[in-house]
Parts: C-alpha cells; structure tokens; sequence
C-alpha cells in the first residue's frame, strides 16, 4: 500500500474542471515526481492534499488514513510538510526568527521576545537545519533579503523543523541558477537516503527525470501516465500532451526525452 494516495480526485472552480478523478500513489521512501503542462491540475492536486482545497469527490490517505478535506494544520501534524512555489516567509523577520516560529505552538507570541522565548534545544536545531541546506551564515540577517533561491533553502529548512515523514516541493528549481539547482538535489537524496519520502511539482524537466523514481503526467486535470523517468519519457502520450498545448516546457521535455 502506498504512503500517500489520492484516488479519483475531482474538483471544480465554477465551470473549470481543474481535476477529473484524478489519481496518485507516493511510495514510502520514494522521491516522486508530479509533472505537466501548465494548467494541468498539478498545484490543485497538491492544494487537495495539503488541505487547502477540499475536494469535490475522491479520497487523499496518508499511512492508510483518511485525511480528505483535513485543515491544513492537521495534516502537518500528521507529517506532511511542503513548500509553495511562492515561498512564503517572514520577510521582516531574521532568518533564524523564521526558523523559531516553526518550533512555537502558541497561537500567539511577539516578536520582539520570540528568541527570548525559544528554548536553546530550539535554537540549537533552528541552527543545525539552517547549516544543513548551508544558510546557517545567515541566520541573523533579514529574511526579506535574501536571494530567491536562499529563500527557497529557508523554506525548506522550515518544513523540516517538524521532522515530517512526507515533503511535497512546490518547484523547488523554479527561478533558481543550476549551482544552487544541484545543491537542492543533493539535499533531497540526503534526507531521502535518511527516510523521508518526496513529491516534488517541477517544470524542469532534467531535475525531475535525474531525481525521481517514479513520474506521474498530468493532463487536463487527470493522471495521465505514471511510471519510471525512462517509461515515462518512452510514453508518446506525455510529448503529444506537452505539444499540443504549446506549452513553454516543451524544449526542456525535448532535450528530457533526447536525453533518455
């Protein structure tokens, strides 16, 4: 059985079908991939998971729970992380303010005495996963001076503050340079190698098909195929899929699938 499902997923906006019973399997230990044309259903399949968007039929289980229209705190707490391709921090905080909210369960707190109300065990692992994805030298500066892509890194070290035991990346490689690209997939195979399981959302097709196990297509809102990156790319249904909408990825799946 696999860690995380969601079967025959439907959902509407008004009268855009963005998802028509539409399925996905995440094996436990696996790096997954989610990938299609824009406008396919990816971030609305991610959002139903997540408990952003609540389903209008289909199931989403987790470890063999029914989690289908859970808030989205509850599913945190049952141990699915994720990022939004629009990294979302705090931007007139430190960077390790950040990371310090991550680890606060009132439902209130200030500011100015958040790190006088930390624990140093928090502080300590604040600092530890900060120096993991390599930002731990930024720590006291604001986070809304970062770079794109250090904001990216931050993100990431946020989601991991809760030990969660499955991440979904919302274009972890979008608007970032190859350097720092590389760096991320090698933080994923880290913490996949540690066992944490992924489902990663990417336009670039090179980081996908060089990093997931496993690639599920989507088109017009449904799962189109799924399978490994070398069926996937052999599959003639994903560069019809692709071309037919004149989609801007369709170079990066040529040079994927030329790749193969």
């Amino acid at each position: 059985m696999a860690l995380l499902s969601a079967t025959k997923v439907t959902k509407s906006f008004g009268g855009l079908q963005a998802l028509s019973a539409c399925s996905l399997d995440v094996e436990r230990g696996s790096i997954s991939g989610l990938i299609g044309p824009n406008g396919s259903g990816k971030t609305t399949l991610f959002n139903v998971i997540t408990g952003y968007v609540t389903p209008d039929t289909g199931t989403v289980t987790f470890d063999g729970v029914d989690i289908t229209a859970n808030r989205p705190d509850r599913i945190f707490a049952r141990g699915i992380g994720r990022t939004f391709q629009l990294t979302r921090i705090f931007a007139r905080m430190t960077v390790l303010e950040n990371m310090l909210v991550a680890t606060r369960h009132e439902e209130s707190w200030w500011r100015g005495l958040l790190v006088a109300k930390s624990s140093a065990a928090d502080v300590a692992k604040a600092l530890e996963l900060l120096d993991f994805v390599g930002i731990a030298g930024l720590a006291e500066l604001q986070a809304g001076a970062l770079s794109y892509g250090q904001r990216k890194l931050l993100e990431l070290a946020y989601v991991l503050v809760a030990d969660p035991d499955v991440i979904l990346l919302d274009e972890p490689a979008g608007g970032v340079n190859l350097t720092l690209i590389n760096a991320i997939a090698d933080k994923i195979r880290t913490l996949n190698q540690a066992g944490k399981t992924f489902l990663i959302v990417e336009h670039n097709m090179e980081f996908v098909m060089s990093l997931c196990d496993r690639v599920t297509v989507m088109h017009q809102g449904c799962d189109l195929v799924a399978g490994t990156p070398a069926e996937v790319r052999a599959d003639s249904r994903v560069l019809d899929a692709y071309l037919g909408g004149g989609d801007e990825d369709e170079d990066d799946l040529r040079e994927a699938v030329a790749g193969a």
